[in-house]
């Protein structure tokens, strides 16, 4: 099969694709450079940061399989796909551990400072009694989209001492009963704004999650609370929260996803020193990535095997 990898996933899964297909490794940015890539492809397999509009699935006739090497859907053209019946395949769990390890990191970072006291001490400052910070223990973490990652997220703040509260798209008592088990109190999206003091975002981009976290809703947060955002850039209006921690109403706040994401891209909050950025690497460890690289593997042959299954009934047919 011909096989585009048209975004960096796990070496040694490209060399195992390598020994048995036609594999064509380009590491792609550009739409343009997409769709001739992709025009005589049959697998295509990608992460974020490459958009798959109408235009460029239509000039990959022989396209049957889409591997999304992570999480997000926002950046394909979903109602597409599904009229051209091409296969879609994520692989959302791996990543869970990754970005909640870097969601509690972020936490720490902020509440204790440690940016600042790094590049004052860079500096030759010793500013011990000037950088006082606060626990994680006793305090109230707010996960908004308690999912796989949120969730994970939960159990580790728990794990820390944290009080954890959590919010879903749609309540119910099983939910409820699962995020119990992990530690997480099931509550409405207001409960989570209004009592956490930190914050971790982790829903889908979707219309209805598009700067969901606005200037009203961190009007409401906690005065001192501290918001993190892994989920994507559009679900955080970054100007709010520049004039939040600005106005000293926000203490801090952790990016691993921005609204502009890409080589020379700066974030509005990059002038702020109570601000960590970091660019899009929740899942970017090793292990994450070599479990990604076996799973997309294991779909892509699962895949060969059903088009070999489906090219000998009809030759039987035929017959």
């Amino acid at each position: 099969m011909r096989i585009l990898i048209a975004s960096p996933i796990d070496p040694d899964a490209i060399a195992a694709l390598q020994e048995r297909h036609d594999v064509r490794v380009a590491h792609i940015t550009s739409p343009d450079a997409l769709r001739d890539a992709i025009a005589d492809c049959e697998v295509l397999v990608f992460r974020s940061g490459l958009t798959l509009d109408r235009e460029t699935l239509h000039g990959a006739p022989n396209l049957g399989l889409i591997v999304r090497a992570g999480c997000g859907l926002d950046n394909i053209d979903l109602e597409y796909v599904g009229q051209r019946g091409i296969r879609l395949e994520r692989i959302p769990q791996p990543a869970a551990i990754g970005v909640a390890e870097l969601a509690i990191g972020m936490m720490i970072g902020l509440a204790r400072r440690i940016g600042q006291a790094d590049a004052k001490l860079r500096q030759g400052h010793w500013t011990k009694h000037e950088l006082g910070g606060v626990l994680l223990h006793d305090k109230t973490l707010g996960i908004v989209g308690a999912g796989n990652i949120g969730s994970r997220v939960g159990q580790l703040g728990a794990a820390f001492g944290m009080r954890v509260l959590g919010c879903v798209d749609a309540m119910n008592p099983r939910v409820s009963s699962a995020l119990a088990a992990k530690g997480i109190q099931l509550v409405t999206f207001e409960q989570v704004i209004g009592e956490a003091d930190f914050v971790s975002v982790h829903v889908p981009l979707l219309p209805t999650t598009r700067n969901l976290i606005d200037a009203a809703v961190i009007a409401r947060m906690k005065r001192g609370a501290i918001l993190v955002n892994l989920s994507r850039g559009g679900v955080v209006d970054e100007a709010a929260v520049y004039d939040a921690l600005v106005q000293s109403h926000l203490q801090g706040a952790g990016m691993d996803v921005h609204a502009e994401e890409g080589e020379g891209k700066i974030s509005p909050l990059a002038s702020l020193p109570n601000v960590v950025l970091t660019p899009h690497i929740g899942a970017q460890t090793l292990e994450t990535q070599r479990d990604i690289g076996r799973r997309a593997l294991a779909i892509i042959s699962s895949f060969e095997h059903s088009s070999m299954s489906a090219t000998l009934a009809a030759s039987s047919a035929l017959d």
